[in-house]
C-alpha cells in the first residue's frame, strides 16, 4: 500500500523502550489515509496506528508499510514473492501533515481500551519495532499495512476482540474490490488484471475485504471489545482529521481499450491486404506473437516459479501463449507444422472470445481486440501457407 517511507518522511521517532509506561491519558488509534490517484501504489488508501500519550510527550505512528530497495537481492525476492516490509515508527504529526498536504482524507478511530489493553497494545508494538522484529513477509492482499491493523489488535487482544462483518452486503471478488479502486489507473488495473489469477476472483469474505483501510475502518466501526467484563463497541470515539476534496476523474484518451481498438483495426487492414495479396506481413505477425508469447513466459513464471499465490491458475495464458514465441523463432524456417500451430490458435481465440464472460476468471475486456486480432493474424497464417 505504500512506498518506503524514506523517501518522503522524516527522521524515525526515538524508540522509548520495552519499559515505558503509558500514562491513564495515553490513547491508541487506528489511522486510515485516503487513496491518491497520482500514482499506483497509493491508489488503495494507507492505515497505520498512533500512539498518543500527551502527559509524556509522545505522539508516534507505527507504520507497517515501510520497505527498502536496499534489502539484499531486492528485484530477485520481489519477483519470486518473497518481499518483505517493516515495521517503522515515526513523528505522528509529520506523518500526518504528508497526508493532508497531498490532500487525502486522515480518519482517527481511537480504541476503546483499558489501561492495561493500552500497554499491551504498547508493549506489543515497541517489541515488534526492534531491528529484530520489524519485518514480515508481505501478501499484497492477505499480509498487507492494513491487515496488520486487524491482526495486530487481534493477536494482542485475543478473545477480547470481536470482528461483526454483517455490515458487509456485497458479494465482490477480491479483483473487483481492485477493479473500484483502480478506475483512475487504466493501465495499472489492466496489467494486474493480466498478472493475476483465478484466486482473484473468489468471492471475498468480509475479513478478506480488509486488505483495503476503507474496510479496515468499517470493520473496527463494526467490531467490539470486552473490557472488564463487557463487550463495548471497539472505537471509543472517532476524529475526522482531514476530509479530502473530491478528486475530478481524469479523462483518458489513451486507454487500453481505445489503444488496443486502434490496434485492431490496424490488424483488420494487414489481414484484409494479405489475403487480397495472398501474402503474409511476416513482420506484423513477429510483433503479435513475440509480445504476447512474452507476455505468456512472464504468466508461467509468476505461476509455477515464483511464490506469488494470487497468480496461480491465470487463464490469460489462453491468449498469452508461450509457445507463440517459439512459432515467431520458427518463421525463419517456415517448417510444415506451423501452419497447424496458427489453425489451432485460430481456434482457440474463436471458442475464448465465445466463452470470455462465462470463465471462472474475469479478462480484462480491453484484452479482447488483442484476442480479435490474434485471431484474425493466426487465421492468415493458417489460410496462406
Amino acid at each position: 500500500m505504500k512506498r518506503i517511507l524514506s523517501i518522503f518522511l522524516l527522521v524515525p521517532f526515538l524508540s522509548l523502550g520495552q519499559n515505558f509506561r503509558l500514562s491513564d491519558q495515553a490513547e491508541i488509534s487506528i489511522i486510515t489515509c485516503g487513496p491518491f490517484q497520482g500514482e499506483l501504489y497509493s491508489a488503495f488508501g494507507h492505515s497505520s496506528f498512533r500512539v498518543y500519550d500527551p502527559q509524556n510527550g509522545y505522539d508516534a505512528a507505527y507504520n507497517y508499510g515501510v520497505f527498502s530497495f536496499n534489502q539484499p537481492n531486492f528485484y530477485l525476492n520481489f519477483a519470486r514473492g518473497y518481499l518483505y516490509y517493516q515495521l517503522g515508527v515515526y513523528d505522528y504529526p509529520s506523518f500526518e501533515e504528508y497526508y493532508v498536504a497531498a490532500d487525502r482524507y486522515v480518519h482517527e478511530q481511537v480504541l476503546n481500551l483499558t489501561q492495561a489493553q493500552k500497554q499491551k497494545m504498547f508493549d506489543y508494538l515497541q517489541w515488534n519495532s526492534l531491528p529484530q522484529n520489524r519485518h514480515y513477509r508481505y501478501d499484497y492482499f492477505y499480509d498487507n499495512c492494513a491487515t496488520k491493523m486487524r491482526d495486530v489488535v487481534a493477536h494482542v487482544l485475543g478473545e477480547d476482540i470481536r470482528f461483526d462483518g454483517s455490515y458487509i452486503t456485497t458479494d465482490y471478488t477480491i479483483r473487483e474490490l481492485t477493479d473500484i479502486y483502480l478506475k483512475e489507473q487504466p493501465w495499472g488495473d489492466l496489467g494486474i488484471d493480466i498478472c493475476l489469477g483465478l484466486p482473484m476472483d473468489k468471492k471475498a469474505t468480509p475479513a478478506e475485504y480488509m486488505f483495503l483501510p476503507d474496510y479496515v475502518e468499517s470493520a473496527f466501526d463494526n467490531a467490539f471489545i470486552r473490557r472488564n467484563g463487557e463487550e463495548v463497541p471497539a472505537v471509543k470515539t472517532k476524529n475526522l482529521i482531514h476530509d479530502s476534496r473530491d478528486q475530478v476523474a481524469t479523462k483518458r484518451v489513451y486507454t487500453p481499450l481505445i489503444v488496443f481498438s486502434c490496434f485492431l483495426l490496424v490488424a483488420i487492414f494487414v489481414t484484409y491486404r494479405d489475403l487480397r495479396r495472398k501474402s503474409i506481413s511476416k513482420w506484423f505477425d513477429v510483433i503479435l506473437f513475440g509480445v504476447t508469447g512474452l507476455i505468456g513466459v512472464l504468466l508461467f513464471f509468476l505461476w509455477f516459479l515464483t511464490d506469488h499465490n494470487a497468480a496461480a491458475r491465470n487463464l490469460n495464458i489462453l491468449w498469452a501463449l508461450p509457445l507463440h514465441l517459439v512459432a515467431v523463432m520458427a518463421f525463419l524456417r517456415n517448417p510444415a507444422w506451423l501452419k497447424y500451430y496458427f489453425g489451432v490458435v485460430a481456434v482457440l481465440s474463436l471458442i475464448l472470445l465465445i466463452t470470455w464472460f462465462g470463465l471462472p476468471q474475469k479478462l480484462h475486456y480491453a484484452l479482447i481486440p488483442i484476442v480479435i486480432s490474434q485471431g484474425l493474424r493466426a487465421f492468415t497464417e493458417y489460410r496462406l501457407r
